[in-house]
C-alpha cells in the first residue's frame, strides 16, 4: 500500500526536513515550493492527504486550500504556517482545512496528527484494510484480523499481542518501559507481573526472529524495558 502526501512548503529546509520525516514513516512524498506547483500537483495525481504552508509564493494557501476544496471535499489538508493568531487559524479551517498546526512544531505531534488523518482519509476504503497491516522482514501483522505471518507460519494473535505489538510498533526506535506497557496494555487497574511481558516478548522472539537468542527486532533495555528495532 503506498500513502502519498503532498507537502508544499517554500522554506527549502523545513521542506527537506518534512520529507525526510514522512518518508521514514514509510510515506511517498511530492514536495513543491509554491502554491500554482502545488495545485498542478494535486489535479495532476492522487494523494490521501496535502501539508500546506499558507504564505507561499504565486498563490498562498488559503488560495490552493480554497481551490482544492472546489474540486475535492475528501482529501485532508493540514496547514502548516508560522501564522499562529486565532484568527488566522479560524480563518484556515473556514476555507476547509481539517487541521492547523503552527511552526515552530513538535515532530511527533505533526507526525501523529498525519497519521490521524491519513487513517481518516482510508475509511471505507479497500486501503483502510491495508493500512491496518504493518511488515518488518518477512513478518507481517494485520491488527484488525490478529492474524500474523511470520517465521513459524501463520499464526492468530491474542488481543494482549495486539496491543502489545501495536504499541511497540508504534514506538518503534524508542525504549518503552515496564511501567508504560503496562498502563497501555494492561491497564492502570490491573497490574500483572512485569515477567509476564518478558514472556510476551520471549513469545514474539520465536515467532518474528530469525535467530530469537539474538534478537533484530525486539530487543531488551537492562533495567528499563524494550524497544522494537527497524
Amino acid at each position: 500500500m503506498e500513502i502519498r502526501i503532498l507537502v508544499v512548503e517554500d522554506e527549502e529546509n523545513i521542506l527537506e526536513a518534512i520529507k525526510i520525516n514522512l518518508e521514514l514513516e514509510g510515506y511517498e512524498v511530492v514536495a513543491v515550493e509554491n502554491g500554482v506547483d502545488a495545485l498542478k500537483k494535486f489535479r495532476e495525481q492522487r494523494f490521501n492527504m496535502v501539508v500546506l504552508d499558507i504564505m507561499l509564493p504565486e498563490m498562498d494557501g488559503l488560495q490552493v486550500c480554497e481551490q482544492i476544496r472546489l474540486e475535492n471535499t475528501d482529501t485532508p489538508i493540514l496547514f502548516l504556517t508560522a501564522k499562529d493568531s486565532a484568527q488566522d487559524r479560524i480563518l484556515g479551517l473556514k476555507q476547509g482545512a481539517d487541521d492547523y498546526l503552527t511552526k515552530p512544531f513538535n515532530l511527533e505531534e505533526f507526525l501523529l496528527r498525519v497519521k490521524i488523518l491519513v487513517r481518516h482519509s482510508l475509511k471505507g476504503t479497500e486501503q483502510e484494510d491495508e493500512f491496518q497491516v504493518y511488515e518488518f522482514g518477512v513478518n507481517k501483522v494485520n491488527f484488525k484480523t490478529y492474524k500474523a505471518d511470520c517465521q513459524l507460519g501463520a499464526i492468530d494473535l491474542t488481543n494482549k499481542q495486539v496491543k502489545l505489538l501495536k504499541l511497540l510498533i508504534d514506538k518503534r526506535n524508542q525504549v518503552v518501559s515496564r511501567e508504560h506497557i503496562l498502563e497501555s496494555v494492561w491497564g492502570y487497574d490491573v497490574y500483572p507481573n512485569t515477567r509476564t511481558i518478558d514472556n510476551f516478548i520471549l513469545e514474539f522472539r520465536k515467532c518474528f526472529e530469525a535467530d530469537p537468542k539474538n534478537p533484530e527486532y525486539f530487543r531488551s533495555v537492562r533495567g528499563v524495558g524494550y524497544k522494537f528495532v527497524v
